[in-house]
């Protein structure tokens, strides 16, 4: 049977389908936003990852998966809705702590 190795037993309703779509977007989305410079952006695409695979887990009845996909996706929406509101900000001197431990720089 074609995907069989990917899919050993395939879904046959179109809610067990679209489960499936949304846990493969998600984890797309999951991998997609560690790359992402803006935070905002970063912030988003990691809540809207967390809840597809989280719709997943509910599916596949893993509640303890499905707690932790819940909390990354809260923390993910808080944390934008604090830059979103102005109250999410970097002190300038742990930047440069930050940028002189971890950033190299050519002599």
């Amino acid at each position: 049977m074609f995907l069989e190795t990917i899919f050993p037993v395939l879904p046959i309703t179109g809610y067990a389908w679209f489960v499936h779509i949304a846990a493969i977007a998600g984890s797309i989305c999951l991998a997609y936003a560690v790359f992402i410079e803006k935070e905002y952006r970063q912030d988003i695409i990691r809540g809207l990852g967390s809840l597809g695979l989280m719709v997943y887990a509910i599916f596949i009845e893993n509640k303890i998966f499905a707690y932790g996909m819940g909390l990354v996706a809260l923390a993910s929406f808080v944390e934008f809705g604090e830059i979103m509101l102005g109250m999410h900000t970097h002190d300038k001197e742990n930047l440069k702590k930050y940028k002189k431990l971890w950033r190299t720089r050519k002599k």
